[in-house]
């Protein structure tokens, strides 16, 4: 019995489908963010936790203040501690997207020195942007009330809010190394759950027609139609060359489905690929031409397999 067997599969044959891989076929890497600056929709769900959180210390920081200064016997302001605690929060949270791009370098980062550099940038940059920020919106609004607001410039003063500000930077980085690190769990958990991705295999571009010791490689897109004839089945090529190999045409046209060459009669296989017209006649059988000029006669058993060539092109 004849068999239609894949060349990639023939023993002791050589391959004909090409292996080579392009940079294309590589998947992409992947990040641990996306969105504006790396930063993702995800983390601003973490922000407003953040915000949140900082918002509750902070008034209670100043609501104790003002009870501390009242045991004591001090004059205070509960409205102008508040502020000054809202003011310092709100840069420290405009400043954020500074330690969540640090960290997510840092996490991508193998070598010591450049996570030094990359700490230190983050800790300086944080610090900066939060002491000149808080003191621009507390000298703006106290201006605009009428009054006025004294910093203290002075190295001591810078360094004690510098001292602070590395405190808050390492809990907020920290938050933020834990939750990415929660995030690339789950997700790798949820890639082993989901099982490996099979990509879907090529189609071989060349199969082979054998007859006992005989034997013909072909590529698919060279048939026109496969036709039984007794004991044989009977290949039509696009070159007019006509092969007459043992075999079935049930077992031709399961091999060969995947290649668009399905069966028109009860006799006869077409390659829809090669067909540039059809006449469907009135008595429900049909005429496929063939890009070559030779045509074929199909049964209207079997229209539904030529079903595709008659709907009409979508328009462009």
């Amino acid at each position: 019995m004849a068999e239609t067997k894949h060349a990639s599969d023939a023993g002791g044959v050589e391959p004909v489908r090409d292996q080579h891989r392009s940079p294309w076929d590589e998947p992409p890497p992947t990040g641990t963010s996306g969105g504006f600056s790396g930063i993702s929709g995800s983390d601003w769900a973490m922000f407003g936790a953040i915000a949140g959180i900082a918002i509750a210390i902070g008034i209670v920081n100043a609501l104790s203040t003002a009870q501390d200064a009242a045991r004591r016997g001090n004059s205070y302001d509960p409205g102008r501690l508040v502020f000054w605690e809202l003011s310092s929060i709100a840069v420290i949270l405009l400043a954020m997207p500074i330690l969540v791009l640090a960290v997510r370098r840092l996490r991508r980062t193998s070598r010591w020195l450049p996570r030094v550099v990359i700490a230190a940038g983050a800790l300086i940059s944080f610090s900066t942007v939060h002491i000149a920020g808080m003191v621009g919106i507390r000298k703006l609004v106290l201006w605009a009330i009428g009054s006025s607001y004294d910093f203290n410039t002075s190295f001591a003063t810078l360094l004690y809010e510098f001292r602070k500000d590395v405190v808050t930077a390492i809990l907020i980085g920290s938050t933020i190394w834990l939750v990415d690190s929660r995030r690339d769990l789950m997700a790798e958990r949820r890639s082993e759950a989901a099982g490996p991705i099979t990509a879907k295999p090529e189609l071989p571009q060349s199969i082979w027609l054998r007859d006992g010791a005989s034997r013909i490689r072909i590529e698919p897109r060279q048939i026109l139609s496969v036709a039984s004839a007794g004991n044989y089945i009977e290949y039509r090529l696009a070159d007019g060359s006509e092969h007459l190999i043992r075999g079935t045409l049930a077992a031709a046209e399961a091999e060969l489905a995947p290649f668009r060459i399905v069966r028109v009669h009860r006799t006869k296989l077409a390659n829809l690929d090669r067909v540039r017209g059809v006449d469907f006649k009135p008595s429900g059988d049909f005429e496929l031409m063939f890009d070559n000029g030779q045509s074929l006669q199909g049964s209207r058993r079997y229209r539904a397999g030529v079903s595709a060539l008659e709907r009409p092109a979508a328009p462009s």
